[in-house]
């Protein structure tokens, strides 16, 4: 069974995958499903006992529904299920989008120009099943999830991480609230950090480039993967969906 998920960019897709991993136990993947298709920013392919999962970086929320329609386009053309996707996830940021309705009704649109229809009308946070007959005439099912998610304060993975890592190491701790405090300051103007999102990034962009300056790659996996990713689903109940993949 094939399936996809869809993400905004590539920190969400970096560390969408370590929380796969570690949380729900897929492994890195021989296929290399999407890897040079040039409508996503890029992807990975990680896999479980007979099935996979496709984390795609779509290069900002302004390119998901362009993303979708690429997705449902491979659905269409499959010769038979195998080939499809079966369970599609988007995820983005609620403050990246105009509004749930607006958002939704640029996935809905996505189906229609697909000619495929969905048993209920699309929903946040709620599965919906989704059928069209594709290219060969064959009748196909899939099921869409769309997380919007209000990644507030504790509840982005970065904040998720960065408080993980202060609280195993106080020396760490200290270079954490400096960093946050310095972020919060350095632009009071807000030209640049003019979104809650883009300061969340930032806290962690500063630290990683502090811990881990000369691009020490192996490091910055090391502390990612011993992280209690599990943890993470007291503040996102909504993951818990992704075990259902």
């Amino acid at each position: 069974m094939r399936n996809i998920i869809i993400c905004e960019g590539s920190s969400d897709y970096a560390l969408l995958q370590y929380f796969m991993r570690k949380t729900y136990g897929w492994n890195d993947s021989k296929e290399a499903i999407l890897r040079n298709d040039s409508h996503f920013e890029r992807t990975r392919t990680l896999a479980k006992n007979s099935s996979t999962v496709t984390i795609a970086g779509a290069g900002g929320c302004s390119r998901i529904p362009a993303c979708m329609d690429r997705v449902l386009e491979i659905n269409n053309m499959s010769q038979g299920t195998e080939e499809a996707f079966q369970k599609v996830v988007v995820i983005t940021d609620r403050d990246e989008v105009e509004t749930e309705k607006e958002f939704l009704d640029k996935i809905q649109s996505c189906l229609d120009v697909q000619s495929i229809q969905a048993d209920m009308a699309l929903e946040n946070d709620k599965w919906v099943k989704c059928h069209y007959k594709n290219s060969r005439g064959k009748h196909v099912e899939f099921m869409l999830l769309i997380l919007l998610i209000p990644f507030e304060t504790t509840g982005a993975l970065e904040t998720f991480l960065l408080n993980a890592i202060a609280d195993k190491d106080a020396y760490d701790g200290n270079i954490i609230s400096q960093c946050n405090s310095f972020v919060e300051n350095i632009d009071p103007q807000e030209r640049y950090l003019n979104k809650r999102r883009y300061k969340t990034k930032a806290k962690f962009d500063v630290y990683f480039s502090i811990r881990t300056a000369v691009s020490q790659f192996n490091e910055r996996q090391d502390i990612l993967k011993n992280i209690d990713w599990e943890n993470y689903l007291e503040l996102q109940e909504s993951f818990k969906k992704l075990n259902e993949i």
